[in-house]
Parts: C-alpha cells; structure tokens; sequence
C-alpha cells in the first residue's frame, strides 16, 4: 500500500487491493474513504473492500469521483463524510489525486493555501490547477489566502 500523509489524520493512496484493508487497520487507520467509481474497478470490489474493512472495525465510506466530475455537492459530502469520520482517515482513489483534490477543498478555508498547496506535493500531487477553486472556496469561506 503506497501510503501519502497529508496530516497526521488524513492520508491518501492509490487503488488500495483488499489485502490492504487489514494493514490499515494494523496501521491505525479508523475511517476509508473510498473515491473509486465502481466502473473504474472490478466488479465487486467495492463490496468485498467494505466488508473486509467492517470485519477489521473500520467504518467505509464510498463517494465516488468520476474524473472531470468534481462539483460542490461532491465536495460537500466529502466534507461531511470527513467531519463524521473517526480519525485517522485513509481515502484513495486510482492515483490518490482526486482524493488529494477533495482533502484539498475541505481544507481551503481554513488552511493557508500555500500550506495547502505544499502539504499536496510533498505527498507527490501537484494542486497548482485547483488554485482557483481553492481560492474562491476559500473566499466564500471568510478566510484570507
């Protein structure tokens, strides 16, 4: 499992296999979040992934990002998903990309968007096409960028 920390709650990967669900929980992970789209995977996976993760104790969210489909319902329920979440949280997708836009769009607001923008690529995801998002997200919000 290729594991990205953003913060010492929130971490992103890619496609996570179902081997995986019992080392996140080995790992201390209590909340996943998964952003894969079923179409995107193997029949079944998703259903095998939430079931492994419900016999090792985790709660499982699946909100899915269709690539090109980012949209404010989709971050709010990500948001929501996030504040209902038991910490620490493990959310992927096929890269881990969409998942690190999503955790980047809950945190404009309420992080500096430089340190928003760092904390992404030190993990390896380069958020420089969402700085407009994040900068009217964040100024819809009352936070100065």
């Amino acid at each position: 499992m290729d594991l990205r920390t953003l913060t010492p709650d929130f971490a992103v990967a890619p496609q996570i296999a179902l081997d995986d669900i019992a080392e996140a929980a080995r790992l201390g992970f209590r909340t996943l979040i998964n952003n894969r789209p079923d179409e995107e995977v193997d029949a079944g996976l998703n259903a095998a992934l939430q079931e492994a993760a419900a016999a090792a104790g985790l709660s499982y969210v699946h909100l899915p990002y269709y690539p090109g489909e980012l949209s404010a319902d989709l971050i709010a329920a990500f948001e929501a998903a996030l504040a209902a979440a038991e910490a620490p949280v493990l959310a992927w997708c096929r890269s881990g990309t969409r998942s690190s836009h999503l955790w980047a769009l809950s945190q404009a607001g309420r992080r500096p968007l430089d340190e928003i923008l760092q904390t992404a690529q030190n993990a390896g995801y380069d958020l420089s096409a969402l700085v407009p998002m994040l900068r009217a997200k964040a100024a819809n919000s009352g936070f100065a960028v």
